[in-house]
């Protein structure tokens, strides 16, 4: 009985949440069917979904593709959305460069046409202005590559190619490289839609742990 007691409260608070005109997305991870144990829920909007997820997080996906979909449309959206940590540092630029390293992820560093090895982040920041464009090239998985620009030192900023980021799968990996880099620095992960700087659509935020929507899809 002590087993299954906390679904029971857990369906008070569906309960109550509904009351309050809410939606509670009920995510079944894979790792959960038939040990019995029951769904772990979300809130979303009004009625109650259930759905099984398999993501990057605990075996929970931060996001589910069918809800926010629309914001990985190119046509809508822009192909390379402008993602951004603000109010960051030098230091912060080092560390995501040592994460990079840390985790083992493809990279390629250029300036120009010319592939050097990956320098300081204090020596790319302090190049002259009328220097070739640096430009960091991170592969987090095969299929998906992320281009640090290094155009200021207080915001951390990068590209991801949302023509790559299709279906849960990708999802759940683009998730997780925001919430790599937000762990580590301890900050916000925004993405804005390109050409509408600082209108974030969704973000890693630091709070919850995770990748949350900061609007409506």
């Amino acid at each position: 009985m002590q087993q299954i007691r906390p679904w029971r409260e857990l369906g008070r608070a569906v309960g109550q949440l509904r009351a309050w005109g809410a939606v509670v997305v009920c995510v079944v991870p894979q790792a959960y069917l038939g040990v019995g144990r029951g769904p772990m829920p979300m809130v979303k909007g009004n009625g109650v979904r259930w759905a099984e997820g398999a993501g990057q997080h605990g075996g929970v996906a931060d996001l589910l593709w069918d809800d926010v979909s629309s914001f990985f449309a190119p046509d809508l959206m822009g192909s390379l959305p402008d993602m951004r940590v603000p109010d960051a540092s030098v230091q912060d630029w080092q560390a995501v460069l040592d994460l990079v390293v840390e985790k083992g992820w493809k990279c390629q560093y250029s300036e120009g046409e010319t592939v050097l090895p990956v320098p300081r982040a204090e020596a790319v920041l302090g190049r002259p202005a009328d220097a070739e464009c640096p430009n960091l090239r991170v592969w987090p998985t095969a299929d998906v590559l992320a281009i640090f620009r290094f155009y200021a030192d207080d915001e951390v900023d990068f590209d991801i190619d949302l023509r790559e980021l299709q279906g849960q799968d990708r999802l759940d990996v683009f998730c997780g490289f925001l919430r790599e880099i937000g762990r580590r620095l301890n900050k916000p992960v925004l993405m804005d839609p390109e050409g509408h700087y600082g209108h974030p659509v969704l973000g890693f935020d630091v709070e919850a742990d995770r990748v949350v929507l900061l609007a409506d899809p």
